[in-house]
């Protein structure tokens, strides 16, 4: 465990959870507007619940990524992390590439990545503390949820989304 103290551990995860969501959230200024431009399946869910659904998820990624800072040997651990972080910056670029860019196939390309690092994460988090690994099943969960709507998205609106 490292020496810095618990509280400030935990600020530091969720500090960075959610600059993740925030580098994402600058290129989704226009996302509203633009999603709701979309041809879209009847399952796609509005526009207005994203946000609550992130600012939950980011905070349980952030209490995971705390959990496992706290517990573990150094080596598994530092795996577990890298991972994390690989996923938080896989899940910044996806926004870019869907809202800003409007590029649904590089967008799909990124969250299938995203699921893959997410997947890793929580296995790795469950293996040093099983509550961490839980915390991000729902992400994990949503991201498989994302990923069929970004398909789906990209694939019936070729003219927005390249």
């Amino acid at each position: 465990m490292s020496r810095v103290p618990q509280g400030v551990g935990l600020v530091g995860w969720l500090l960075l959870s959610y600059a993740a969501a925030g580098i994402g959230g600058l290129a989704s200024v226009d996302a509203g507007a633009f999603y709701a431009s979309l041809m879209l399946p009847r399952w796609a869910p509005p526009a207005w619940l994203f946000g609550p659904v992130w600012l939950v998820l980011y905070g349980m990624m952030g209490v995971a990524a705390w959990l496992v800072w706290r517990a573990g040997d150094a080596t598994s651990r530092r795996h577990a992390l890298v991972l994390f972080v690989a996923q938080l910056l896989a899940n910044a670029l996806w926004s870019w590439l869907f809202f800003r860019w409007r590029l649904g196939g590089l967008a799909f390309f990124d969250i299938v990545v995203l699921w893959v690092l997410v997947l890793a994460t929580t296995r790795a988090f469950w293996r040093i503390n099983p509550i961490a690994g839980a915390m991000m099943i729902p992400y994990a969960l949503w991201i498989s949820f994302a990923a069929a709507l970004n398909y789906v998205a990209w694939r019936g609106n070729a003219w927005a989304l390249g």
